[in-house]
């Protein structure tokens, strides 16, 4: 059982990490491409852009959420607690993700949308797409350290073999 359980946590980490270095790298900076430009308008490639992130945002919690689960039951079958740095760090991801999908996105949806609409003044444009370009940078500065910490759940986790009686998953 604990095997099995150790194989789910790196799975579900792999397809996180994944998504998160695709979505990054690849698939986020393709919506705004010259090619993909050249296609499309930029309003529809950033609505486009928002309901890709959508998505992503489910994958994230979901993949948070197993995690979670993952750990507790590690924590339930192993007897022992996981070590309060596994746990900031799994609370952090989850409370990223969640202030990411439910408080962020929203806010740059309405900021695009606001900058797009043809009956906003000029005023109001400029200052949706002020808002809209910080927004974006915490955002993306958000889902960095968000990968980031994912990489170090994996690195964590795939060490927990390593030194039994210092983590948390000791006998996975």
């Amino acid at each position: 059982m604990l095997s099995s359980l150790r194989f789910l946590g790196a799975l579900n980490i792999a397809v996180w990490l994944g998504s998160a270095i695709f979505l990054t790298f690849a698939a986020g900076p393709a919506f705004f491409s010259p090619e993909m430009l050249s296609v499309m308008p930029r309003y529809h490639a950033g609505r486009a852009a928002q309901i890709v992130l959508s998505r992503y945002f489910t994958l994230q919690l979901v993949c948070a959420g197993i995690a979670v689960l993952q750990l507790a039951a590690a924590w339930f079958y192993a007897g022992r607690a996981p070590s309060r740095w596994q746990r900031g760090l799994l609370a952090a991801m989850l409370g990223l993700t969640l202030l990411g999908g439910f408080w962020m996105q929203p806010k740059l949806k309405h900021l695009h949308t606001v900058m797009y609409a043809p009956n906003t003044s000029e005023p109001e444009k400029a200052d949706a797409k002020r808002r809209f370009g910080m927004w974006h940078g915490v955002s993306q500065s958000a889902n960095l350290l968000l990968t980031l910490g994912v990489i170090l759940y994996f690195w964590q986790l795939q060490r927990a073999g390593d030194r039994p009686h210092k983590l948390g998953l000791s006998s996975l």
